[in-house]
């Protein structure tokens, strides 16, 4: 059966895979289906386990900290909470519908449109479900956090006594779950289940849906996709200037984000404010250079990237450029999936701010910085996802 390649555009026959078979496009090398290690029954499990321990992960004591006789526990939310009530609205709602909200609503539905799968369960709007799970993929950050928290927990017991609750390690075992459950899904073979391919028109012009690769005429444009129900385009609509506009924003942001402080701190009345480069200087300093090194990957590497990324892909549209196509490709793909972790460092912030509130003593709060790279964050990963990068290879089929 006939797929349109999501990044390329051009219409796939896919043949029955074994077990350990990729196909990738022809055209972009894309990878169109993957076996090896993909199974229903393992993501279905995996996600189940995933969605169940979230609840204790958010219920139970996450860290505890000891200081002068007198200890501080935190709770997952405890640090969005803290942010909220200090003001940053915007921080605090962003880091909650990743750290929090997006993972149960994404685990919970994709928990029951894999059970669906798995027991031979149809009803209607199952397509829709799984294509609100595939998107939020990205969106939802138990694992992120989870880094943020490891990085967090580690600045703080390098002068106090913490320990990990059991909050804490039921959502380890969650985070590492949601890994599991992104590798193990086999989502063409979930699609196929919902619906199967068709062949591909013969003498009429087609289309591919962008969000499960279902092959329609041309004519069907603007209808409902059979499949999974988004509205088909030929391509995204106005890709370039959103992507163009959210690039830009981000562009702005990202000089408060790197030369204003992410946290302010008292310490026995002394005030000490950090930015990002402060951060990574204290963690070599204590000696706690892989995470140093990690921080500068996801909060400085990452962002620039993405941004230059981002504006080579437009100026390549723009210009209809038909140079390095495959290369642009490559790197849009490793944007679209990395540009996530460059929250590892606000997720940081939010696992130590209310462990380190001892009044009189010590206590960290957020800083503007913070709020702007959150955003920043934020609006590279609208970009890349407003982003048509079929639009890159239109030039190539031109004359």
């Amino acid at each position: 059966m006939t797929i349109g390649c999501p990044e390329c555009g051009a219409l796939e026959d896919i043949p029955p895979l074994g077990p350990r078979m990729l196909a990738r496009c022809r055209i972009c090398h894309y990878p169109l289906e993957r076996r090896s290690g993909r199974s229903i029954t393992a993501s279905l499990a995996c996600s189940l386990t995933t969605f169940v321990l979230l609840f204790p992960a958010n219920l139970a004591p996450l860290m505890t900290v000891h200081i002068l006789g007198t200890e501080r526990s935190s709770l997952l939310a405890s640090g969005i909470v803290s942010i909220w009530r200090d003001g940053w609205l915007a921080l605090a709602l962003l880091l909650g519908a990743f750290g929090i909200v997006l993972p149960f609503v994404r685990f919970g539905l994709l928990t029951i449109v894999l059970g669906a799968v798995r027991f031979g369960v149809r009803f209607r709007q199952i397509g829709m479900l799984f294509r609100w799970t595939v998107a939020l993929d990205i969106w939802s950050m138990p694992d992120v956090y989870l880094v943020g928290c490891f990085v967090g927990y580690a600045r703080v017991t390098q002068n106090l006594t913490g320990t990990i609750g059991a909050g804490g390690y039921c959502f380890i075992v969650a985070a590492l779950m949601s890994m599991l459950t992104r590798a193990t899904l086999d989502r063409r073979t979930v699609w196929r289940a919902i619906a199967p391919d068709q062949q591909a028109p013969v003498g009429h012009g087609a289309l591919s849906c962008p969000a499960c690769d279902f092959i329609a005429p041309i004519a069907h444009e603007g209808r409902p996709c059979p499949r999974c129900g988004l509205k088909l385009r030929a391509r995204k609509p106005d890709a370039i200037v959103r992507a163009a506009a959210l690039t830009a924003a981000a562009l702005v942001l990202t000089v408060p984000a790197n030369f204003y402080p992410m946290t302010v701190s008292l310490q026995l009345g002394h005030y000490e404010s950090d930015r990002i480069i402060d951060g990574v200087y204290q963690l070599f300093h204590v000696g706690l250079w892989p995470f140093g090194i990690l921080i500068i990957g996801t909060s400085i590497v990452i962002p620039l990237a993405k941004l230059g990324g981002m504006m080579w892909f437009i100026a390549s549209v723009l210009r209809h450029s038909r140079r390095h196509l495959r290369a642009k490709a490559h790197l849009y793909r490793w944007i679209d999936e990395l540009g996530r972790w460059s929250n590892v460092d606000v997720f940081t912030i939010v696992a130590f701010v209310p462990l380190i509130h001892f009044e009189g003593v010590a206590v960290a709060r957020p800083a503007i910085g913070a709020t702007a790279f959150a955003l920043v964050v934020f609006f590279t990963m609208m970009a890349s996802r407003s982003f048509d990068p079929r639009m890159m290879w239109d030039a190539r089929r031109k004359p």
